[in-house]
């Protein structure tokens, strides 16, 4: 999430042209013709019969859908008239996104990380659009719709806001969905092997390295391949999430320590983390973790898994849908299931995290938006009541009905979304095909059904939703001191926690974590936990926690 600020950094020291040329251009915008809301009555509404167009970058390189498609898309463009083509980078996020910037070339809306350093990048050099001034101006009812807490937590110093959320939640939605939240971070197993292994407790090093050897021998081979025992998330120049936050968690570890802000992500220097990392290195020293895990992408990971080469896998299970699937298909006692993973030494649960108050992304518009009423007045849509019916349910008496007061998927339509996910995306478009403003959190007051391979690790999680909202947004500003300090360390721990675990002793594994340790300390890991620390005090109090 750090590693491309300083190329962005470079980008606004090198351009300040560009970027004072889009400042200029975007105020000499003329007015739009578009009809202007009111509190009252919502913009889109006011202009449906007006069709608009609008281009839409999403900065992942992963998203492969269309617009126009889908039964749902056409079904909104037909409601609002508002068409829409996604821009998606065909490689290099950072690098496409960073060229739009310092081009002035930046599309109507623009969905990314709200992590992503760009983000702040966008907003100083005026490129983007305050939504609370677009619309107080073009569309008052988007404050009907919008969340006070998302929108207080995304104002910024100078009383405007940027970015609208989604998949946030918020202290209210944990105190309302209570019990019915799930976390996407989960240790998983192959159903059949670990009931074959006699269901093994892997929550000490001891158990787990065990159950590691035990797979190995009785399952040396998976349709010709060798058996994987245990793989994680993919190795990146910046770690990996698997072995940062993930395994912290089911540490039941809260990155805070003595009122400090401790992150995750930057070797965390806890005699229980070092624990299992040890754990990890003797399984690799043991031929428990091959090669392919330190250099698979995540293609190849969702490719060894829907084989089912995989033993266990610290993952994040809701990504694991089609390989899921595809096993469910081939012998229902193939697919992963979430079990108790490791533990600290005290056997305390985890405190999974769930979704965080700053959400996955935040959707902006830009300052060169051919029309910044239909944009906020389209976002004020999306985020409604009726928007969120629309893009998770889909189409009244088409794609859904209403049975007993609760809106519920058509048989066919659900039969399509359990079975073959990539055909209901492209074809029918429900079940947030079209994520980009989601309500994660409203979507929690309905049931749901999930597939019957897809179910239980979902389910499990629940009893250990924790809140993180505290530790969201901690990014420190691009090109400050702290900010290269922490891109410093980060580059180093990315290059030394693989070395951590293909270490060939425990010794060498000493060294190589003292070094690191040093290195922080030499760095200045101080200045910069100090910086991160005033961060959390001011989200403490935004949140009003003690």
């Amino acid at each position: 999430m750090k590693k491309l600020l300083v190329l962005v950094v470079g980008i606004a020291v090198l351009s300040p042209v560009l970027f004072a040329s889009g400042r200029s251009q975007g105020s000499a915008q003329g007015p739009t013709s578009s009809v202007v809301g009111t509190a009252d009555s919502p913009g889109w509404k006011l202009n449906a019969s007006n069709p608009i167009k609008f281009q839409w970058y999403i900065n992942f390189s992963w998203f492969s859908r269309q617009w126009g498609q889908s039964k749902v898309s056409k079904y909104i463009t037909q409601k609002t008239g508002v068409d829409v083509e996604f821009i998606v980078p065909a490689g290099n996020e950072a690098e496409r996104l960073n060229a739009m910037i310092a081009g002035n070339a930046l599309p109507d809306l623009i969905t990314l990380g709200w992590y992503e350093g760009q983000v702040g990048m966008m907003i100083d050099a005026g490129l983007v659009e305050p939504l609370n001034v677009l619309a107080e101006q073009y569309d008052p009812y988007f404050f009907k719709v919008a969340d006070k807490d998302k929108l207080g937590w995304y104002t910024r110093s100078n009383g405007n806001v940027y970015g609208y959320p989604n998949a946030s939640y918020t202290p209210a939605d944990y105190a309302k969905y209570q019990g019915k939240l799930t976390a996407n971070e989960t240790f998983l197993v192959r159903k059949d092997m670990w009931e074959a292994l006699g269901k093994p407790d892997m929550s000490t090093p001891e158990g787990f390295l065990a159950a590691l050897r035990a797979a190995k021998e009785r399952f040396p081979t998976i349709n010709g391949q060798p058996i994987i025992p245990l793989s994680f998330q993919e190795f990146t120049d910046s770690g990996n999430t698997a072995l940062q936050a993930y395994l912290l968690h089911f540490l039941n570890m809260k990155p805070e320590k003595n009122g400090k802000y401790e992150s995750f992500d930057l070797g965390i220097n806890d005699p229980e983390y070092v624990r299992w990392l040890k754990t990890f290195r003797q399984a690799a020293e043991e031929g428990l973790i091959p090669m392919d895990v330190f250099v698979d992408k995540r293609a190849q990971i969702e490719e060894k898994t829907a084989q089912g080469r995989y033993f266990c896998m610290m993952f994040q299970n809701w990504d694991m849908q089609a390989a899921q699937n595809a096993l469910y298909a081939s012998d229902p006692n193939m697919i992963y299931i979430a079990i108790d993973g490791p533990k600290n030494s005290r056997n305390d649960p985890p405190a999974l995290a769930g979704g965080g108050i700053s959400g996955w992304t935040i959707t902006l518009i830009s300052k060169n938006c051919k029309d910044k009423a239909r944009a906020i007045q389209f976002l004020s849509y999306l985020i409604s009541e009726e928007g969120q019916m629309d893009t998770y349910f889909g189409i009244p008496n088409d794609t859904y009905t209403i049975v007993n007061g609760i809106p519920t998927f058509t048989p066919a339509v659900k039969e399509v979304n359990l079975t073959d996910k990539n055909k209901q995306e492209t074809e029918i478009g429900v079940d947030y095909t079209y994520w980009m403003l989601m309500d994660t959190a409203w979507q929690g007051q309905w049931p749901i059904e999930y597939a019957p391979s897809l179910e239980q690790p979902q389910l499990w999680t629940r009893p250990y939703v924790t809140s993180y909202a505290q530790y969201d947004n901690l990014e420190i500003e691009p090109g400050s001191e702290a900010a290269l300090i922490s891109d410093e360390i980060q580059r180093r721990w990315g290059r030394d926690l693989p070395r951590l675990i293909l270490a060939k002793t425990e010794a060498e594994f000493d060294s190589i974590w003292n070094e690191f340790q040093t290195f922080k300390t030499q760095r200045g890991y101080a200045k910069l936990q100090e910086e991160q620390t005033k961060l959390l005090i001011a989200n403490k109090k935004k949140l009003g926690i003690e």
